[in-house]
């Protein structure tokens, strides 16, 4: 009996791999792979933090497939007036282009620019007197460009940074 129950096992295995139905294939895209952007794309300096840890060891999350292109702050400055926007922008980057991919853009767009000025808040929050009041009013005008001009289009892609 257990001879022909392991046959019959054996036989239906080979029968589910013939006809493509095994399991999922090696290159399948992780079920949280949602989470983990929303995990990301928040407006806390925790969520800032894990992407940035992410972004830097980039290869532990493959599987993924994230879009990890940038062009950073596209055609303003990276650094305006010398303060140090870029990181935002890319990180702004990961979030518009990833959810554009999955086709969740619309829904994530006005959450994805908050993190965006919750980031450029946080680097400005290293100056104190006029150079602060300097930085908030340039991290301001860049949120009002995303939050107006921010593009519902597919964006093209760069190297990854």
């Amino acid at each position: 009996m257990r001879r022909r129950l392991a046959t019959l096992a054996v036989s239906a295995a080979a029968l589910t791999l013939g006809t493509g139905l095994a399991a999922a294939p090696a290159s399948a895209v992780p079920a949280d792979k949602a989470q983990v952007l929303s995990r990301w794309t928040q407006t806390d300096a925790g969520s800032y933090r894990a992407w940035a840890a992410a972004r830097a060891n980039q290869g532990a999350w493959s599987a993924y497939q994230f879009n990890w292109s940038t062009d950073y702050c596209s055609s303003s400055p990276d650094n305006p007036f010398g303060f140090p926007f870029q990181t935002a922008c890319a990180r702004h980057d990961f979030g518009y282009r990833n959810y554009k991919e999955m086709g969740a853009f619309s829904a994530n767009k006005a959450r994805v620019d908050s993190a965006f000025y919750a980031d450029l808040k946080r680097v400005c929050a290293a100056y104190s007197g006029a150079k602060k009041t300097a930085c908030d009013a340039t991290a301001w005008t860049y949120y009002q460009a995303v939050d107006k001009l921010g593009s519902v289009a597919p964006t093209h892609t760069k190297a990854a940074a």
